[in-house]
């Protein structure tokens, strides 16, 4: 069993920063690929960032792509999502996610088995 918990999430203005992060507990964090999803109401939960288990590879959706930087500390058994510039349409609830199967990275939302409760953003313009 993996528990994921997300927190950071908060209210701020457009062109705004937050710093999201994910404790994890259970099994072998540190051999995880990872990933951060999004959901905003009345639409589908979608892909925003991943991160390979060693951090050398990561990968974003083009929404985000040189705003947010997604990151790990495996000594902490945490993974973050930092957030810069952010625009009204980056409001969702926002949810981490562990791999556990040990692939590389993935964005597929189908290949994530475990994950967090989800920690509300709110971008005001």
């Amino acid at each position: 069993q993996v528990q994921l918990v997300e927190s950071g999430g908060g209210l701020v203005q457009a062109g705004g920063s937050l710093r999201l992060s994910c404790a994890a507990s259970g099994r072998t964090f540190s051999r995880f690929a990872m990933g951060w999803y999004r959901q905003a109401p009345g639409k589908e939960r979608e892909f925003v960032a991943a991160i390979d288990w060693s951090s050398r590879s990561t990968y974003y959706a083009d929404s985000v792509k040189g705003r947010f930087t997604i990151s790990r500390d495996n000594a902490v058994n945490t993974v973050y999502l930092q957030m810069n510039s952010l625009k009204p349409e980056d409001t969702a609830v926002y949810y981490c996610a562990a791999d556990t199967s040990f692939r590389k990275l993935t964005t597929r939302l189908y290949e994530y088995d475990y994950w967090g409760q989800g920690t509300q953003v709110t971008v005001s313009s």
